[in-house]
């Protein structure tokens, strides 16, 4: 049996008339805590968004008291594919930390200059087409883009580079609807109203004109027409004036009278 310097007693650990051990008052029940092998994961590929996944375990984290032994020791699910390679690597070389460390170190490997080259380069070409994106769909992902280029700018700047990029006619419309302060999701209203009701934003299409059916030429048909060569004597076209011999039968003729 284990000793303890001090003897537990029966209220410090049971609540009187309940055989459930007293936790606190403030201590959140394990039912209400989310698995957090069901939250985000971070793969480290492509357009990911380290800032992003670190804002939401910092959320949870904050939220249901977690500790950093319980994420830490989730993190090994939370990371996939060349995140989950670095994460082993890391674990080796540098053993046990808390989440502080791995947030420092994720921000090192991950945000690098590479990095975001490619999200402004993303940020900066993907403009709105009305036609093919979706306004809920293409402000929240220019959002994430921004947000995780820039984490400390405020969601009012954030809205105004991303209406830049929706093109002069749209944006304008969109301003005059929405009055500052304005809501991410009131600029996202408005985009959808006017796309939904008004031709603003969208390409028009030329109809084909049906044009009358040309007769195709052949190369023979296109050659000029080449003048006959005939005797302006006789009017044959075995032969030319010159040798005609008619004229020298007349000529003939005219010797003999």
């Amino acid at each position: 049996m284990p000793r303890y310097s001090t003897p537990l007693t029966e209220e410090k650990c049971f609540v009187k008339g309940s055989l459930t051990p007293f936790l606190g008052e403030n201590v959140i029940s394990a039912n209400d805590i989310p698995k957090l092998e069901e939250g985000p994961t971070f793969f480290g590929e492509g357009e990911y968004n380290n800032i992003e996944f670190i804002r939401t375990i910092d959320m949870l984290q904050e939220n249901f008291h977690i500790h950093d032994e319980i994420i830490v020791g989730k993190l090994h699910s939370l990371f996939t594919r060349t995140a989950k390679k670095w994460y082993y690597k890391m674990r080796q070389d540098h053993a046990k930390h808390d989440w502080s460390w791995w947030k420092s170190e994720m921000i090192t490997k991950w945000a690098n200059n590479s990095w975001r080259f490619e999200m402004v380069n993303s940020f900066e070409s993907a403009t709105f087409n009305s036609e093919k994106d979706k306004p809920l769909t293409w402000f929240f992902k220019k959002k994430s883009r921004l947000s995780a280029l820039h984490p400390d700018m405020s969601d009012t700047m954030i809205n105004i580079k991303i209406l830049r990029k929706c093109g002069g006619e749209l944006e304008h419309s969109i301003k005059c609807r929405c009055v500052e302060p304005c809501s991410t999701e009131d600029y996202i209203n408005s985009m959808e109203d006017i796309i939904t009701r008004t031709r603003i934003g969208k390409t028009c299409t030329k109809i084909p004109m049906k044009s009358k059916m040309v007769p195709k030429i052949s190369r023979e048909d296109r050659r000029p027409e080449r003048p006959v060569l005939k005797c302006h004597k006789c009017g044959s076209t075995s032969h030319l004036a010159s040798t005609c011999t008619k004229k020298t039968q007349i000529n003939e003729a005219q010797v003999i009278e």
